[in-house]
């Protein structure tokens, strides 16, 4: 497992960066597709996909510096270097919505009509950045005899027994089992291989990838073919989108945390009822 896909003397292509060259076109391509669909001119399409991607590239970034100030303030040139990992997707969604209201409102169409048209392909592009996450050995999850009832605590215990635990003798470790066969070991460079050197940890990243594909194929397929009022698919997203990282998170070692509590399940709960509600509103009134 190594985040460097291939090198060319001093020049490196990193897996992450490579992933989400591969999500930005599969974008722009679904975009201009179901742009098409809509009735919407594909060079027009193409144009937002490009604006909708670089926002929220933008704002997953800068989410990610300002939640983790103390390692950019002392290494400010890791800032802008995305290739070695370090978004934020609840920062991505806030980028992508505000380069998309800025794009409808320039070229005088509904936002809503053009965050149903992205729903897709921006969580087929997050599932697609998961393989880079892989690759780099990062968004990892805890070991895998972790019991679940330390994985699924409501105020996350977990740092607390793995303290406890190291503190065990050995014989008294051997005696948490593996509760999955299926955890794997990060090579030691990595985020998840520097935390848990030798353990085999849930692969939280993976687990993402697999829901966010499933997620897609539901938008893809089924749900922006319904006749819906304009914003219901892109709240469906949020919806679908919310109720995976609130799962997903529970198996994350190193999510960031709000008075005690995981900040993407705060932040998940706020969406999901901000997202009903929204739908909720779209089908009682005319939205242009």
């Amino acid at each position: 497992m190594d985040p460097v896909f291939f090198t060319i003397g001093s020049f490196e292509v990193h897996y992450y960066g490579l992933m989400y060259a591969i999500a930005f076109l599969l974008g722009i391509e679904l975009v201009k597709i179901e742009g098409k669909r809509k009735g919407f001119d594909p060079a027009l399409m193409e144009n937002f996909a490009f604006i909708a991607m670089i926002s929220g590239l933008l704002g997953g970034r800068l989410y990610y510096v300002l939640f983790n100030p103390t390692y950019y303030f002392s290494h400010p040139g890791d800032i802008l270097a995305v290739w070695k990992g370090g978004m934020a997707i609840h920062g991505g969604i806030l980028g992508g919505i505000v380069g998309t209201y800025f794009f409808a409102k320039k070229h005088k169409i509904s936002m809503w009509s053009l965050g149903d048209i992205a729903a897709a392909p921006f969580i087929l592009g997050q599932a697609i950045g998961r393989i880079g996450n892989f690759m780099n050995g990062e968004v990892h999850g805890v070991p895998t005899f972790t019991p679940f009832s330390i994985i699924f605590s409501i105020k996350p215990k977990f740092v607390e027994w793995f303290d406890t635990y190291n503190s065990l003798t050995l014989t008294a470790q051997m005696k948490f089992k593996e509760l999955v066969p299926w955890g794997i070991v990060f090579p030691d460079p990595s985020p998840a291989g520097t935390e848990f050197p030798g353990l085999a940890l849930h692969p939280a990243m993976l687990y993402e990838l697999i829901l966010n594909f499933i997620a897609f194929l539901s938008i893809w397929f089924f749900f922006k073919h319904k006749n819906y009022k304009a914003g219901t698919v892109w709240f469906i997203y949020i919806i679908e989108y919310s109720l995976i990282r609130t799962f997903v998170s529970f198996f994350r070692s190193e999510d960031l945390m709000f008075y005690g509590f995981r900040a993407p399940h705060v932040i998940s709960v706020i969406l999901v009822i901000w997202s009903i509600l929204m739908i909720k509103y779209f089908n009682r009134k005319k939205v242009i």
